[in-house]
């Protein structure tokens, strides 16, 4: 019996990680908790043919999809149907079918990689690719492919607000060719300088970056303020 003790031991370091759906399950559990937040902070675009100085701006978020972010003067940048910067409307998806992809490398950490299809037909979101820490249960990227606007990534950093699955900074990088670029900041042009098909399409590369400066979570926030 004493020979067999190291085996013993070894038994926990053996078990296999846990399966994709149990695991997609646990940051839906962790992220639930989040009915509300409001936040504010300093968004930067970079879109070669938009001229948008970094703005700071008023982030609103209501379970399960309820999402806006206003610059001070009340203007809507990201209205309802675009690129979702959000990871609780995007973990809230509803019934998914979760697939173990195996692990990933990034920025030094060792990554496990779930991809997620939506079992509704309806949905816009046709695969989401999530490159999840499992120690700390948190989101470090991902890729999602869309019907109408391409397909995006995410990048987040975490700091305060990780117990609650929220980042202190994300970056989304698209391509603007496939996006389809919401009216509401058609007034960020330069006046003269709206780009043709042609131009907007010589450099494809977007990018969108929000710094957190605070939350206030689970305080309440009407149906009227996403109005």
């Amino acid at each position: 019996m004493i020979r067999m003790l190291p085996f013993l031991f070894l038994l926990p370091l053996l078990a296999p990680a846990q399966d994709a759906p149990s695991l997609v399950k646990r940051l839906r559990a962790k992220m639930d908790v989040v009915n509300d937040y409001r936040a504010q902070g300093m968004l930067k675009t970079d879109v070669s043919f938009l001229r948008i100085p970094v703005s700071r701006v008023n982030v609103l978020y209501r379970k399960p999809d309820r999402f806006r972010i206003r610059k001070d003067n009340g203007i809507s940048l990201l209205p309802k149907g675009g690129i979702s910067i959000n990871l609780n409307a995007m973990m809230a998806l509803g019934e998914v079918t979760a697939v173990d992809a195996g692990q990933s490398l990034q920025q030094g950490r060792a990554l496990r990689v779930v991809k997620m299809l939506p079992a509704s037909e309806a949905s816009d979101v046709i695969l989401s690719t999530l490159y999840i820490d499992e120690k700390e249960l948190l989101i470090r990227k991902a890729v999602t492919t869309t019907r109408e606007n391409g397909t995006y990534e995410m990048e987040m950093e975490y700091g305060r607000h990780a117990g609650y699955g929220l980042p202190d900074k994300v970056v989304v990088s698209f391509d603007t060719r496939d996006y389809k670029m919401p009216k509401a900041i058609t007034f960020e042009y330069e006046p003269g300088e709206k780009p043709s098909k042609r131009a907007a399409g010589k450099d494809r590369k977007g990018r969108v970056e929000i710094r957190y400066e605070q939350y206030v979570i689970n305080q309440g926030i009407p149906e009227s303020a996403f109005r």
